[in-house]
C-alpha cells in the first residue's frame, strides 16, 4: 500500500506539474480547475499521510516560471500563496474568535510596488514567489495606478493587475480572427502586463487593486489592517473591496459576496480573510507554503447532475475541431446552461464521456460552465474520423501537453471562411465592413474560391446588391475599402496568408530577413529558414510545407498582381548591416524598445531577444543587474551598453 501511495504521489506531481505549466506559461488548459483542485487536494493528503514531498510538487511551488524576455528580480521575502477552504464553517472556525477582514480573492496577475520620494520606482511581478519580472514601465500605463503619492517614505504594496469583463469583451469583439481571440480576462491581463512594448498595455486598460501593504516608512497603523488599508486610498490607490467581520457576521459576509460575484466587473476566484490584528497574525508564524495570517476560500461549486446528448465538433480557421458537450438543460448560478467546451482530446478522454452519460455540471469561478466529473464514464464517444463541415480526413496531433483534433482538407469551407475572416482583418488587409458573416454569404454563393477573388467583386454587383442587408451604399463602402487595402505592406500580405504559427511579428521578421522579396521568401528552404535568428523549426516546417503546395504558390501569385506593394523605408546608412543586438530594460530616449529596434532595423541591425555568441551588444540601462540577460552577456564576453553609448558608438 506505501509503494502503491508513492507511486501514487509521483504520478500527481508530475500530471500536476504539467497542467499547472500549460495553464500559467503557456494559457493552455489541458484539465478543469475543478479537476485540479481535486487532484490537488489528493495530492495533499498523501503527502501528509506518508511524509512523501518530491522536489517538483505544486503544493511547493507558487505560479509560474518568470520569463526570459523581461528582467527578472528577487523578492525581499518568497511571496506565498494561501491555504484555502470550500467549507464557510471551517472560514468562521478559522477566525479564533479575532476579527478579520474579508475581500474578493481577484483573479489577474500579482503584482510588488515600490514607490520611494512619492514617485513609482519599481513594479515587479510575482514571478514563482522567489524572483519576478521586472514591469516598471508597463505599469506605469496602468489606468488607475498613481505615478506621485503624498508620502514620501519608502512605500511597498501588493496588489493584482486586472482587465474587467467589460474590457475582456470589448477587446475580444475586435479580433476578428476567432482562434486568436482571449480564452479569459485572466490570460489577456498576464499577457498584457507581461509584454515588451508597454504601448501595448496602455490599450488595454488594466487596472491596479491593492490589497496588502508590506511596509510604508515610519508610518505607525496601530497595530490595524483596516488602517493600512485607509492609508492606501489616502494615497489615491484603489483599494481591494472589503468589509470588517467576526464569528457572527462572517456567514452573512461571505453570502452577500455571493449574491454579487455574478455581477462583479472584476474577475475574482473567491474571498481573502485576514486578521484585523497585524501582530496576532504575525506571531502565527507561516508554513512552507502558506502564511497563517489569512485563508483562502474558494466559492463551494454549485453541482449539477445532467445528462451528455452529444458531442459538438466545431472546425476553427487553423484546421483545429474543438469538442463541445451538449447536454439536459440545468440551472447554474443563476442561469440556464446546456453546453460546456471539453477543450481537446486529452481532457475528452480523461473524463471518459459517453452520449447518455450522467455527468456533473458547474461554472468555474461561478461563471463559466465545464463539466466536473462523469458518473457513468462509459467512455464511448467516438473521435470523428473526417471533418463535420466538409467531411475531409481528421487527424489527432500532439500540440504541447494536449492531444487536439485537426481537419486535412486545405478545401474545408470553415477554414475558408475563418481564413478569409483573418485575411480581411485589421492587421492583414484591413478591408473595413467585411465582416465573417458578409465573408459566409460570398462563400457560399460561389464569388470567392481564393483571395484574390475579393478583388473582382464587380462581377457579382447585381446579385450582391440584391442580398439582404446590402444594398448600393453598402455595395459601394465595401468597394472602396477593398481598393484601399490594394496598397500594402508585404509584412501584412505574409501573416494575412493565414500560414500556421506565422503572427505579425514573425511576417516581419521573415520579410526583413529576404529583402522584402516574396519570391526568394517562397523559394526558402528549412535549413536556409531555421538559421534565421528568432526562427525555430516550428515556424520554418510550417513556413515550408505552405510554400512546397503548389496551389498555394499560385494563389499568391493570383493574389500579389492584384497589390501595389508599399516600399518599406530603409535608412541610407547602413552602417549597423549585418550586426545583431539585444535590447532589455527600460529606456529613457526612445518610446519603447519597439522603436529603438525600428531605427536598428532601419539601418541594416537586427535585434534579438537574447544574447547569443553572435550578439554585437547588449543595450541596458541597469549595467550593474544581475539579469539573466546581462549574465549571459558578461559569460559570453558581449559589451553591455547603455543607451546613450549605444547611440554615441553607433548611431
Amino acid at each position: 500500500m506505501a509503494v502503491e501511495k508513492a507511486e501514487r504521489i509521483k504520478e500527481l506531481t508530475e500530471l500536476l506539474s504539467r497542467a499547472s505549466r500549460a495553464y500559467y506559461a503557456q494559457d493552455q488548459e489541458i484539465m478543469s480547475n475543478y479537476e485540479y483542485d481535486r487532484l490537488y487536494d489528493e495530492l495533499e493528503g498523501l503527502e501528509r499521510e506518508t511524509g512523501i514531498i518530491l522536489a517538483g510538487s505544486p503544493t511547493q511551488h507558487v505560479g509560474y516560471e518568470a520569463v526570459d524576455e523581461l528582467p527578472k528580480e528577487a523578492h525581499e521575502s518568497p511571496m506565498l500563496s494561501l491555504d484555502k477552504t470550500k467549507d464557510r464553517e471551517e472560514l468562521r472556525a478559522w477566525l479564533q474568535g479575532q476579527p478579520a477582514i474579508l475581500s474578493w480573492k481577484l483573479d489577474g496577475l500579482t503584482i510588488v510596488l515600490t514607490y520611494r520620494d512619492g514617485k513609482l520606482a519599481k513594479a515587479v511581478t510575482r514571478g514563482n514567489g522567489e524572483v519576478g519580472e521586472v514591469i516598471t514601465g508597463n505599469a506605469r500605463t496602468f489606468i488607475n495606478l498613481p505615478l506621485n503619492i503624498g508620502f514620501t517614505g519608502e512605500l511597498v504594496l501588493r496588489g493584482e493587475a486586472v482587465i474587467s469583463y467589460s474590457d475582456f469583451e470589448r477587446i475580444n469583439s475586435r479580433i476578428e480572427d476567432a482562434d486568436a481571440r482571449y480564452k479569459n480576462p485572466r490570460n489577456l491581463c498576464s499577457g498584457s502586463v507581461r509584454q515588451l512594448n508597454s504601448e501595448i498595455t496602455a490599450r488595454r486598460n488594466v487596472r491596479f487593486i491593492a490589497f496588502n501593504l508590506v511596509r510604508a516608512q515610519g508610518v505607525d497603523f496601530a497595530n490595524s489592517r483596516e488602517a493600512q488599508f485607509a492609508f492606501l486610498e489616502k494615497q489615491g490607490f484603489e483599494v481591494v473591496q472589503r468589509v470588517t467581520v467576526t464569528e457572527d457576521t462572517i456567514l452573512e459576509a461571505v453570502e452577500d459576496y455571493a449574491g454579487r460575484v455574478e455581477s462583479y466587473q472584476i474577475p475574482s476566484d473567491g474571498l481573502v480573510l485576514t486578521y484585523e490584528d497585524i501582530a496576532f497574525g504575525q506571531s502565527l508564524g507561516r508554513t512552507a507554503k502558506f502564511p497563517r495570517h489569512s485563508i483562502a476560500f474558494k466559492w463551494a461549486d454549485e453541482l449539477r447532475e445532467t445528462t451528455l446528448l452529444e458531442i459538438e465538433w466545431s472546425p476553427s480557421r487553423t484546421g483545429l475541431i474543438n469538442p463541445v458537450a451538449i447536454f439536459e438543460p440545468v440551472e447554474l448560478e443563476g442561469t440556464t446552461v446546456s453546453r460546456a467546451s471539453v477543450h481537446n482530446i486529452s481532457i475528452l478522454r480523461g473524463l471518459k464521456l459517453g452520449i447518455g452519460d450522467r455527468i456533473t455540471v458547474y461554472k468555474a469561478n461561478m461563471i463559466i460552465p465545464q463539466i466536473a466529473e462523469n458518473l457513468t464514464g462509459s467512455d464511448t464517444v467516438e473521435i470523428p474520423e473526417t471533418c463535420p463541415v466538409c467531411g475531409g480526413k481528421t487527424q489527432i496531433r500532439q500540440v504541447a501537453d494536449a492531444q487536439s483534433l485537426y481537419c486535412t482538407n486545405e478545401e474545408c469551407d470553415a477554414k475558408k471562411i475563418k481564413s478569409f475572416t483573418l485575411f480581411v482583418s485589421r492587421d492583414a488587409m484591413n478591408i473595413d465592413g467585411m465582416s465573417e458573416a458578409t465573408l459566409e454569404k460570398f462563400l457560399s454563393s460561389g464569388f470567392l474560391h481564393e483571395f484574390a477573388d475579393l478583388y473582382h467583386l464587380e462581377r457579382y454587383r447585381q446579385e450582391i446588391v440584391s442580398m439582404e442587408g446590402f444594398g448600393e451604399k453598402s455595395y459601394q463602402n465595401l468597394q472602396a475599402s477593398i481598393e484601399r487595402s490594394r496598397e500594402v505592406t508585404l509584412p501584412q500580405v505574409v501573416y494575412a496568408l493565414g500560414i500556421a504559427n506565422i503572427g505579425v511579428a514573425n511576417a516581419k521578421m521573415l520579410c526583413r530577413h529576404f529583402d522584402y522579396d516574396m519570391e526568394q521568401m517562397m523559394q526558402a528552404d528549412e535549413e536556409e529558414l531555421g538559421a534565421i535568428e528568432g526562427v525555430g523549426e516550428v515556424i520554418a516546417t510550417a513556413f515550408v510545407e505552405y510554400m512546397r503546395n503548389q496551389e498555394n504558390v499560385r494563389r499568391i501569385r493570383n493574389l500579389m498582381k492584384e497589390l501595389r506593394i508599399q516600399t518599406v523605408q530603409v535608412s541610407a546608412e547602413q552602417n549597423l548591416a549585418g550586426k545583431g543586438f539585444c535590447i532589455t530594460g527600460s529606456l529613457e530616449h526612445y518610446g519603447s524598445r519597439n522603436e529603438l529596434k525600428d531605427v536598428i532595423e532601419q539601418r541594416g541591425g537586427k535585434v534579438t531577444g537574447s544574447v547569443t555568441s553572435k550578439t554585437q551588444c547588449l543595450i541596458n540601462n541597469d549595467i550593474a543587474s544581475n539579469s539573466s540577460k546581462n549574465k549571459k552577456a558578461k559569460e559570453l564576453g558581449i559589451p553591455i551598453l547603455t543607451e546613450e553609448d549605444f547611440m554615441a558608438k553607433y548611431l
